[in-house]
């Protein structure tokens, strides 16, 4: 995960000089997290559990509380056992929807997971159950073409829920292995849009017998708390089961991966880090860590 290095060298830079554990260490310290996107809570929290760590262990070099950050960040991020990326254990077809706001990269993450379906050999239908933007469901036929796979669409705007029992029920007969459904972004209102995406979901269960496998919200990693935001709405309305976090490259900062974990829990599973059509990688807890603080 190549990506991950060095994200947070804000954060790492108090820690080079092996300085003084004082006051203005952890003022430092706690402005560059939040510079790092780490949301205010998490960092508030973070930062005092090592004050107070300091002060009853005497902790006075700065290295011993970079790895007791780093623990405290990998036991966030591995809270409930989080599992490295999609669950793929059940019986085909598999079936994931991608939900998130227009912008955010939906389309071209469903697209690199395509490829990477279809590169290991596996039968993949892409379903445009984006009606409502004619554009939405152009471009996805465009990646489908280019990708090399099916797709099931329905004249713009069509019953979103059709479009996804369509594709299941053809994954079924073309014997497919995967389901991968684009959603609206936008309605009227977010009212109308949410109750849109449970009709899928509804409509999932009646066409494969199950809930959706996966149900991924896709953020744009580069805008900070307002992903945050965007993840607390769709998790308040629909059963997120992991996120994807788009352009994960050199202008992400890194920390609102931690702070959805910390503040919704919800694990992250998948990161676009480039816009090449296999620059897509499910996301490690413990790599990341690992590379998060390196130079």
């Amino acid at each position: 995960m190549r990506f991950f290095k060095g994200l947070f060298n804000k954060v790492e830079q108090i820690f080079v000089s092996r300085r003084k554990v004082d006051e203005e260490f952890f003022e430092e310290l706690e402005e560059s997290m939040i510079a790092a996107d780490i949301g205010m809570a998490t960092t508030m929290k973070l930062v005092e559990d090592l004050k107070y760590g300091a002060k009853k262990d005497r902790i006075t070099d700065s290295e011993e509380i970079k790895e007791r950050l780093k623990a405290a960040i990998r036991d966030i991020l591995l809270r409930d056992g989080a599992t490295v990326g999609l669950r793929e254990d059940g019986e085909a077809p598999l079936v994931y929807l991608f939900v998130g706001v227009n912008g955010v990269g939906k389309t071209t993450t469903i697209a690199k997971l395509a490829a990477r379906y279809k590169k290991q050999g596996k039968k993949v239908i892409m379903a445009a159950a984006d009606t409502f933007r004619a554009a939405a469901i152009d471009q996805l036929e465009i990646w489908a073409d280019r990708v090399g796979v099916d797709i099931v669409k329905h004249r713009p705007g069509a019953d979103p829920a059709a479009v996804v029992f369509d594709a299941v029920s053809a994954a079924k007969a073309r014997g497919a292995h995967v389901v991968l459904a684009d959603t609206a972004g936008r309605l009227h209102n977010k009212t109308n849009l949410m109750e849109e995406l449970r009709k899928i979901g509804r409509t999932v269960v009646k066409a494969n017998g199950r809930d959706a496998d996966e149900l991924i919200l896709v953020l744009d990693a580069t805008t900070g708390q307002n992903a945050v935001n965007q993840a607390r709405d769709f998790s308040e309305a629909v059963p997120l089961t992991g996120i994807s976090l788009s352009k994960m490259d050199s202008t992400a900062k890194g920390g609102i991966i931690v702070t959805v974990k910390d503040e919704l829990n919800v694990p992250v599973k998948l990161v676009t880090v480039g816009e090449k059509v296999d620059d897509l990688e499910d996301f490690d807890a413990r790599v990341f860590v690992d590379g998060l603080f390196a130079e």
